[in-house]
């Protein structure tokens, strides 16, 4: 026991953990397991608004696809019927009559068929009719969830309107502001009219 007390005395420590720095040790320990389950719950809890919000941009760009592939088989535009929210235009379809969903028999040419896209302030329809039928159509939803309806951009003080640009604006989840998707095509089917 002398040779302990001694030891201690002289400076010699044995090895361990003093009360207080074991106290500290557990003290930050705590800390930074807090701050970890503070993180994973905060990322658990915005998992559904960027689940909702990745959703909004994939159907958003399906839309915008699908509507610019129709727009490059398009014709020509119809100034007097198009605005920033309506754009019709003459283009080719693969329907068996223009305005129904049945498709066109193989080998068969494409129609030339009236197509009017609506938008509002919340959603998007399509219309088709023959191009000779001064009407537009019966509407049909293309899909929600826009929050403006100036959506067409085009030149029509061009004899030919050629490029068409789309603009989306989705909301936000969150309700920061809003998402915007653009892309554009080039009526690219010839004139079977001229």
């Amino acid at each position: 026991m002398r040779g302990r007390v001694r030891s201690v005395w002289a400076g010699e420590r044995e090895a361990g953990l003093t009360l207080i720095e074991l106290l500290v040790a557990s003290a930050m320990s705590v800390i930074v397991v807090g701050a970890a389950t503070a993180m994973l719950i905060s990322v658990v809890r915005q998992q559904p608004q960027i689940s909702e919000r990745s959703q909004d941009v994939s159907t958003t760009r399906f839309v915008l696809e699908r509507m610019t592939r129709e727009i490059r088989n398009g014709i020509s535009v119809v100034p007097e019927a198009s605005s920033a929210s309506n754009l019709t235009f003459y283009a080719y379809v693969r329907h068996a009559n223009c305005g129904s969903s049945a498709a066109l028999p193989p080998g068969e040419s494409a129609r030339v068929c009236k197509v009017t896209y609506s938008c509002g302030a919340t959603a998007c329809t399509r219309a088709e009719t023959t191009s000779t039928d001064p009407g537009a159509g019966t509407p049909v939803p293309l899909f929600s969830g826009i929050d403006n309806a100036n959506v067409f951009n085009y030149d029509p003080d061009l004899e030919e309107a050629s490029f068409v640009g789309i603009t989306f604006r989705v909301p936000d989840p969150r309700g920061e502001a809003h998402l915007t998707i653009s892309d554009g095509a080039t009526l690219r089917g010839g004139n079977p009219f001229g």
